[in-house]
């Protein structure tokens, strides 16, 4: 145990406060929480950058959205539909649940279910629970989709031994005491057990040279096959953030046709391009091509990674298959 008053001014900065008061906790009470140096560590907060970002690509064929784990997860409805997709299953629970009450119910619903399937493989006591993510505990909230990713989706790019200090608060007779210790989110891992490395995340760490020399093949590749409709693409992260070239390149390439209704071809707002990205990433997804999840907003705000992910999951697929046309078929004569 620490010395709370001094401990506590210790932990923030100047003019901020920890989010629990003391009058807020009932005697024998104990709650945990984040002090800024833990949200601001670089691991936290790509770890919840990664699960985002498979959450969104999960969810985009129903269009949902994830802007915040915080905030977002605790009412029942984005788990609800997440945790259906992920295990090919349908639960009999009320669409929109508006008060309090019924978003408890569902979630509570949503969280046995899902500890039903996580249970099978893990015996040991589970880290969230229904009262810590319907009070927006972070946390808790990471625990369990770590575990649903583990899962699910077992190659997805998590970072490894990411740990967090966290500071639980606990009011007792003699007053408000807090502890300190440290809460690990995923496991440690050897070389051979890690996923393989993100490579557009290791080729962006290379010298600026090498990401335009793959920015300049994708363009020349991109431009011959646009060739036929009369297009050509000098900058990928401008050109392609409304989803038009984007729409129409996967329909020259994958045979799609793609009729004027399902899209905009002329976009006038940002929800307009929204739409598009959203179209071409679930097509792309549909066929298998994206094994990295992207977000239509990264797209359409012009992010150079998640652009050239996109694209470089075309070009890798047909410029295979056009080597592999080129090769001779059977012996030599």
């Amino acid at each position: 145990m620490e010395n709370d008053p001094l401990y506590l001014l210790l932990q923030f900065p100047k003019g901020a406060s920890p989010p629990v008061e003391p009058e807020e906790l009932l005697q024998g009470e104990k709650k945990k929480f984040l002090p800024p140096t833990s949200r601001e560590d670089p691991k936290f907060e790509e770890l919840q950058k990664v699960l985002m970002e498979w959450v969104n690509a999960e969810l985009l064929p129903e269009h949902i959205v994830v802007r915040s784990l915080e905030e977002d997860m605790f009412d029942g409805l984005i788990l609800h539909h997440l945790f259906q997709k992920l295990a090919g299953i349908k639960l009999d629970l009320e669409e929109i649940a508006l008060t309090a009450m019924s978003q408890r119910r569902k979630l509570e619903a949503v969280l046995e279910a899902a500890n039903r399937h996580l249970q099978g493989d893990n015996k040991q006591p589970v880290k969230w629970s229904v009262e810590a993510i319907f009070n927006k505990d972070l946390l808790a909230t990471l625990h369990l989709l770590v575990a649903l990713a583990k899962r699910f989706q077992p190659n997805l790019p998590l970072p490894t031994d990411v740990q967090v200090e966290v500071i639980t608060l606990e009011s007792t007779k003699s007053g408000l005491k807090s502890e300190k210790s440290v809460e690990q989110l995923t496991e440690c891992s050897t070389d051979k057990d890690q996923p393989s490395k993100d490579i557009f995340d290791e080729l962006f760490k290379l010298a600026p040279e090498k990401v335009k020399a793959v920015k300049e093949a994708i363009v020349t590749f991109v431009n011959q096959k646009m060739e036929g409709l009369g297009l050509s693409v000098q900058d990928l992260d401008t050109q392609l953030a409304d989803g038009v070239i984007l729409l129409l390149l996967i329909g020259q390439l994958e045979g799609f046709f793609l009729h004027l209704k399902e899209f905009y071809l002329t976009p006038n707002s940002p929800a307009e391009m929204m739409h598009n990205v959203t179209l071409a990433l679930e097509l792309l997804k549909n066929e298998g091509l994206l094994d990295y999840p992207v977000s239509p907003e990264a797209i359409v705000s012009k992010d150079s990674k998640s652009t050239l992910r996109v694209l470089y999951s075309l070009f890798h697929k047909h410029k295979l298959k056009e080597s592999m046309d080129r090769m001779p078929r059977g012996p030599p004569n």
